[in-house]
């Protein structure tokens, strides 16, 4: 794209919206100009010139002046109806709608081959952190191991309050709201939706594989208590909203999103409100970790303005995992070590467990520590939602099934202290 100055039409002028239009206005060394708005509510005031804005999306997909669409609304079904017409009409596009992308990143990626055309989308996964280019440009040809982190600042501010500052999570909630952090309807955000959807769109770039996010299991934060807080206190860790994207020995990946605890030594136990942080375990370079805020206008309208600029350039993704002739293969046939917090003894009937390792029980709090198939977690997703249980990783490590999943009929208790410590470690 070789014009001196390129003519943005931009869909969507809410938190995001506001915040490219203020980091380009105040860019250096950048030229572009937003020609047109399109917006939804003809009631709200906006602080920019009545020409700019229009009710009427064919104004900008009509027309041939301008050369770059950037989507960010909130209605991903009117987004995939937005970014799939504007590549047909051959106009490069910028989204940050990371539920589109996920639903769709098939169909995404023949459409850019077919009209010749680029689809960019960092401001979609981890805000400010630069973490697609990183594994489409840094990680291109080294085997990834394995990608995790803190991938919602959202939950993550949550989190920070409630465990920093011992206030209620509808108090920490209501905070997020308050500084734009969290949407009036935050249930993607705390229930691990919008996690889930970023760790699939992870999955393609770092190992080239389209995964459905109705095959991922997301858990969130939204059953946690104080119980809970004080169970990782006493262990010396704190509670982190973890995606994992992860490449097992058989070669296959396992991708889902729990909350974990995390130890005082990792990575992650500093990354803290609406802050973001990414570990990318490579091959042979080992263990990267990128941090970033997460949430906020200016930092997403950042990135965006970032694909902005490298679409003027003439970049586009590559996939380059993605064409590789790779064996992987995506499985939910892992073992996971966690911490359940449940209300009786039924409810481990319900949810069972290969092995536990530690169980606690009393009038008001029980939990047990122990080895569940992910599969197990999967099936009863709903039942733990709607009973206000709790999981939490103990770890990351995850075990290949020795034998039939998804559930096991008998329960192994095993008290050996030095088998706990390993999994408390």
């Amino acid at each position: 794209m070789s014009k001196n100055s390129l003519n943005i039409g931009l869909f969507g002028f809410g938190c995001v919206g506001q915040g490219l239009y203020h980091v380009l206005k105040n860019s250096t060394g950048f030229k572009a100009n937003i020609t047109k708005i399109a917006v939804k509510n003809r009631n709200k005031p906006r602080a920019v010139s009545k020409d700019l804005i229009t009710y009427n999306k064919w104004e900008i997909l009509d027309d041939p002046a301008i050369d770059i669409v950037v989507e960010l609304i909130d209605d991903a079904a009117e987004a995939y109806l937005i970014v799939t017409e504007a590549l047909r009409k051959r106009k490069h596009v910028v989204t940050a709608n990371k539920k589109l992308l996920a639903l769709h990143l098939e169909e995404l990626i023949a459409l850019q081959k077919e009209h010749g055309v680029s689809l960019l989308y960092e401001g979609a996964v981890c805000g400010s952190i630069p973490i697609l280019r990183t594994l489409e440009e840094y990680f291109d040809n080294e085997p990834i191991k394995k990608v995790s982190g803190i991938f919602n600042g959202t939950s993550n501010y949550i989190l920070s309050k409630m465990q920093s500052e011992r206030i209620a999570y509808t108090s920490a909630l209501a905070e997020a709201q308050e500084k734009g952090f969290a949407e009036s309807d935050p249930s993607g955000d705390v229930n691990g939706d919008d996690a889930a959807y970023k760790a699939v769109i992870i999955a393609l770039h770092a190992f080239g594989l389209v995964i459905g996010p109705q095959a991922v299991l997301n858990l969130g934060i939204s059953n946690l208590q104080k119980d809970d807080l004080g169970y990782a206190r006493e262990k010396g860790c704190r509670i982190k909203l973890l995606p994992l994207v992860k490449r097992l020995h058989q070669n296959s990946i396992c991708v889902f999103v729990i909350p974990q605890l995390v130890s005082s030594d990792h990575h992650l136990f500093q990354v803290e409100n609406e802050f973001n942080g990414v570990i990318v375990d490579g091959e042979f370079s080992g263990e990267q970790f990128l941090q970033g805020r997460g949430a906020g206008s200016y930092p997403t309208g950042a990135a965006v303005l970032s694909d902005i600029s490298a679409l003027s350039h003439g970049y586009g993704y590559e996939y380059k995992k993605h064409r590789q002739a790779r064996p992987l293969s995506f499985t939910n046939a892992v073992f996971l070590n966690v911490y359940l917090r449940y209300n009786t003894i039924l409810d481990l009937e319900k949810i069972e467990f290969d092995e536990i390792y530690e169980k606690y029980e009393s009038a008001d709090y029980n939990y047990v520590v122990g080895k569940i198939a992910l599969t197990t977690l999967i099936a009863e997703k709903e039942f733990i939602f709607q009973n206000r249980l709790f999981v939490a990783l103990i770890n990351d490590e995850t075990d290949p099934p020795t034998h039939e999943l998804p559930r096991q009929k008998k329960q192994k208790t095993n008290s050996n202290p030095e088998l706990r410590k390993k999994i408390t470690a």
